[in-house]
């Protein structure tokens, strides 16, 4: 049977109550992910549970990868069920790993199935989910309502004509589904993707450049965005003539890391104004070192899981550029995220420097991110909050998934942190104040991201 029951994951008479009580009902505020608004407007249906549970998870393909299963398994054309098994015989082998607990709270809150998947329940498992697929109530529009969630922010770049939202919003779906503005192809001017990018906007000049990435904004504003997303390899930090860089770029020569570091500090700044008049959030994301394996890379491409953490420094790069823009009063509300655990306190420190009234946590120490979001991540991003800053402004869990699958995982979350919090509380160390606890919990829970982010419109 299903080792999920309803005290999985709380270990003591505060932690459940806390759950119970305050955490449990409330709903889904994921305003970071990268699910396609496509499938949704589209009220997409899946043709089995293959699709649905496999299809984008690069965290499944590494495990199976981890366990010898050949690529035709994974990204392959091997049939759907052949590739859930292969899945299934990895399964039982990953004691220890998120994807034990994420997959069974899929299995159970999805589909109300308690079974383990083990290779001798593949075949039941694969004709039960499968026969509930085929019904409304598991499209895609049936799973986002079965989740219970308010909003959803995807991930999309500047040059979309945000038409999948325009037709969510025309047909009236109950949950907001809103862009999210991730402008790294016009800010990396280091990588191959910059020319082809330039030339995709339709410009020829840097202040052409400019207009059209600020009419950019203003669009994907004028279609219900407040957030941003920036994924850095590492945080830059230079001054100097970014016209100069860009005209040097655009005309074929070779740019150095210094002047690539100009014109990103620009880029980075020039959003920053944008987002604070606008009273955007401003997520950062660092620390990932991508496509490793560059034979796979060439084969499948990105985004699959040959992505792993990187060890760059970020302490003084990041200070120089936040007070950059606390110093010309730009500093937006921002989110800083590292994939790499090491930096977690760096960040953490970091926020108290540039907080400010009137916004509760306007600076973000952000969730336990990819290969950090685990019970040991999640605890630890937590501590180090606790230990640095104030957790009970914290906004609270996201996805960063590409699956609609994935929701369980706020449920994961919010068990771990009412089972940190209970732990403190019972070993004395902060008080049964239940008024207080609540606050926390159904603020880190689902409140403070409701006040933290503009989702109005």
């Amino acid at each position: 049977m299903n080792f999920i029951n309803e005290d999985f994951m709380l270990h003591g008479e505060t932690a459940k109550r806390l759950y119970h009580d305050y955490a449990k009902n409330l709903p889904i505020i994921d305003y970071h992910c990268h699910i396609s608004p496509k499938m949704i407007a589209e009220n997409h249906r899946f043709k089995n549970i293959t699709e649905l549970m496999l299809g984008g998870d690069h965290y499944k393909w590494r495990a199976m990868r981890s366990n010898g299963v050949d690529e035709k398994y994974i990204t392959g054309d091997a049939p759907d069920y052949e590739k859930f098994l292969k899945f299934a015989e990895m399964l039982p082998l990953a004691i220890g790993n998120p994807l034990y607990h994420w997959t069974h709270l899929e299995l159970k809150r999805c589909f109300e199935i308690d079974e383990c998947l083990t290779p001798n329940t593949c075949e039941d498992i694969w004709n039960r989910c499968n026969a509930l697929l085929a019904t409304d109530a598991f499209s895609v529009h049936g799973l986002i309502e079965k989740f219970n969630v308010e909003v959803i922010c995807t991930t999309d770049d500047p040059l979309d004509k945000l038409e999948y939202h325009k037709q969510i919003k025309k047909n009236g779906f109950a949950t907001k589904i809103l862009p999210a503005f991730r402008p790294d192809k016009a800010v990396n001017i280091d990588k191959e993707t910059f020319l082809p990018y330039v030339a995709a906007m339709g410009v020829t000049s840097f202040n052409g450049f400019k207009v059209k990435l600020l009419d950019c904004i203003e669009y994907f504003s004028q279609n219900g965005c407040s957030v941003s997303d920036h994924g850095l390899d590492y945080v830059p930090f230079a001054l100097g003539d970014a016209k100069a860089v860009f005209e040097k770029k655009f005309n074929g020569g070779v740019i150095s890391k210094n002047e690539a570091d100009i014109f990103k500090t620009y880029m980075l700044r020039l959003c920053a104004n944008e987002y604070s008049r606008r009273g955007w959030v401003m997520q950062i994301h660092t620390g990932a070192m991508r496509n490793n394996n560059s034979m796979m890379y060439k084969k499948v491409g990105a985004d699959i899981g040959y992505d792993s953490i990187n060890d760059t420094c970020v302490a003084e790069n990041l200070s120089r550029l936040l007070d950059s823009f606390n110093s010309d009063n730009i500093l937006p509300k921002t989110i800083l995220y590292s994939l790499n655990p090491k930096d977690n306190y760096t960040l953490g420190t970091m926020l108290g420097n540039f907080q400010s009234a009137p916004t509760p946590g306007k600076l973000q120490l952000g969730s336990a991110w990819w290969f950090n979001d685990q019970r040991d991540g999640m605890c630890e991003q937590l501590r180090t909050l606790a230990n640095t800053g104030l957790l009970g402004t914290f906004v609270g869990m996201l996805t960063d998934s590409r699956s609609f699958l994935s929701y369980p995982r706020h449920e994961y979350f919010r068990r771990i942190l009412c089972n940190l919090l209970g732990e403190w509380v019972d070993n004395g160390e902060y008080p049964h104040d239940e008024i207080a606890l609540k606050k926390i919990v159904e603020g880190i829970s689902y409140y403070n991201a409701k006040g933290y982010f503009d989702f109005s419109q």
